[in-house]
């Protein structure tokens, strides 16, 4: 069994005799190598280059032989194409071009098709990706949530609370609404257009679920969620990260996700278990151990291990992110106490 072959039976809730590996933002500033690259290339155009897009896939595919590679880009892709760029500020921070929270901008946003169209160069590189891998990885691509994407658009920055777009979802209603159908039928599209390109598998990213609450969680973000992936291929492999709402499982289920991603504040057997059994789930390291120590390190993927061992359907990740600060050593060390080398 290959790597590819080994993420999508994980996928599918087969037992496997360890579970596959790979990390979200395994592409990035924790890398030597692409901290080179990014010392000759800004960010725009390493994530619109598709040679150089390719190139950071796979560096950490080369490093650590991951069984998953994600396509390096950024969830903010989406509303540069419909119209609203986005840039780096020097502090590191995001800005949008300008915020969004008009009904004119809303309804000059551009179509589906046209976001496609803009955002070939995704297409482009995946191809490029898919070949390099030779089907013996597994390749996936993402979005944004519509919600998280909206957290943006119209705070024009990182969303904090999201204070205007509470602001927009309880004075406009009918407001909100128009923006949330038209980035539902862009994400879809946009993931559509990923899986013909070679995906095997794609990830949602519903990094901003926790500012909807609760109690509006349902109405704000998952139901908007659910139409996407039922816009998708029956049965295709989505996964759904929800940072700090993983005490919603049944309803992250019910979204039509097969897989589960969540932070490290909620074992992963619970997540399953309450989940119904029905999904596979991904996780659940917190980041921050890979500033520590391999031994340290090895603790907490083993105690991982141990809470989902006889359960089928896991697949290894961080709880979030991998920080820039993550150490090398520490990244061997948790690849190599998943596969049993450690």
């Amino acid at each position: 069994m290959n790597a590819r072959e080994r993420f999508l039976a994980a996928c599918r809730c087969e037992p496997l005799a360890r579970p596959p590996v790979w990390l979200m933002r395994q592409a990035g500033r924790f890398l030597p190598e692409y901290r080179a690259l990014k010392a000759r290339h800004d960010f725009l155009t390493l994530v619109r280059t598709p040679e150089l897009a390719t190139e950071v896939t796979l560096q950490p595919i080369k490093r650590f032989a991951f069984d998953a590679a994600i396509l390096f880009s950024d969830i903010l892709v989406i509303p540069e194409a419909l119209g609203q760029g986005y840039h780096f500020c020097e502090d590191g921070g995001i800005r949008m071009d300008f915020p969004l929270r008009q009904a004119e901008q809303v309804a000059a946003l551009a179509g589906a098709g046209v976001v496609c169209e803009r955002l070939d160069y995704v297409a482009r590189a995946l191809r490029l990706i898919r070949a390099e891998l030779d089907g013996q990885t597994a390749l996936l691509g993402f979005a944004g949530s519509p919600w998280t994407l909206a957290a943006y658009m119209v705070e024009g920055a990182g969303p904090g609370q999201a204070e205007r777009l509470r602001e927009m979802v309880d004075r406009e209603p009918t407001l909100f609404s128009a923006l949330m159908e038209k980035l539902t039928e862009a994400v879809a599209a946009y993931l559509r257009m990923q899986i013909e390109n070679g995906a095997d598998a794609v990830q949602i990213f519903d990094s901003w679920g926790a500012l909807c609450g609760d109690a509006d969680y349902q109405r704000l973000s998952l139901g908007w969620i659910r139409r996407v992936i039922a816009a998708l291929p029956g049965d295709f492999p989505v996964i759904l990260f929800a940072k700090g709402m993983a005490a919603h499982a049944s309803a992250l289920a019910a979204t039509g996700a097969r897989v589960i991603s969540v932070d490290w504040a909620r074992p992963l057997s619970v997540v399953q278990a309450d989940a119904g059994g029905r999904v596979a789930v991904q996780g659940n390291l917190e980041p921050g151990l890979l500033d520590t120590t391999p031994g340290r390190v090895r603790a907490g993927v083993r105690a991982v291990l141990a809470d989902m061992e006889g359960r089928a359907g896991h697949i290894f990740n961080l709880g979030h992110g991998i920080q820039p600060s993550a150490r090398i050593e520490n990244v061997e060390a948790l690849v190599q106490t998943v596969r049993g080398e450690a």
